[in-house]
């Protein structure tokens, strides 16, 4: 495994590639017209949220693959393409690569779907489904939510820097407008908030 083909690098440079891969899904679904606020929050055990208002991936069977869309979304790679015109399209992010890598590389990955008036939630280790997708309650809202903790033994650090990823997300905001992010820093005694528009 040489995670850094992936993406770019060990360092901290390639923790905030992995924040980076997460919010282009996002973004891309910003492009598309169905989403307008996206919310990254880099939290107190230095795990990352990034949560849309976006469609949400599917969790229906996919019919080659056998197994559900959020799942194939989130364990193959470049999966991304594989679904019909129209339908959600995953990003290949910076390096086209998606969230997949970013999956295969943290020690714990929970994602939450609101969609089809229900809230889907699935959890991974390493890449590796730790659950099946189970429907956890009712949602009258759409969208998606991943949690993930980046892999310690892969990565030199997992203490993010704030400023970095706000320049980053700020020029995004810039770059796609009628689009509002917003990043939260829940780390204790470095708790700060900022939105870009």
């Amino acid at each position: 495994k040489r995670p850094g083909m992936y993406i770019g690098s060990v360092s901290i440079n390639g923790l905030h590639h992995l924040v980076y891969e997460v919010v282009d899904n996002s973004i891309d679904e910003a492009l598309a017209g169905f989403c307008d606020k996206i919310e990254v929050i880099i939290n107190s055990d230095n795990s990352i949220t990034v949560s849309d208002n976006g469609r949400g991936i599917p969790t229906d069977i996919h019919e080659e693959e056998g197994i559900s869309a959020l799942e194939l979304v989130l364990t193959k790679l470049h999966s991304g393409g594989k679904f019909n015109k129209g339908t959600y399209k995953v990003s290949g992010g910076l390096h086209g690569v998606g969230i997949s890598v970013v999956n295969a590389l943290s020690s714990f990955l929970e994602v939450f779907v609101r969609r089809d008036g229900k809230v889907f939630r699935q959890t991974f280790s390493r890449g590796v489904p730790t659950s099946e997708v189970e429907v956890v309650g009712e949602s009258f809202s759409r969208g998606t939510k991943v949690t993930f903790l980046a892999d310690h033994e892969v990565f030199e650090t997992l203490n993010y820097s704030f400023e970095t990823l706000s320049k980053r997300l700020k020029e995004l905001a810039f770059l796609n407008d009628k689009i509002r992010i917003s990043i939260e820093d829940r780390r204790i005694g470095e708790e700060k908030f900022k939105e870009f528009y």
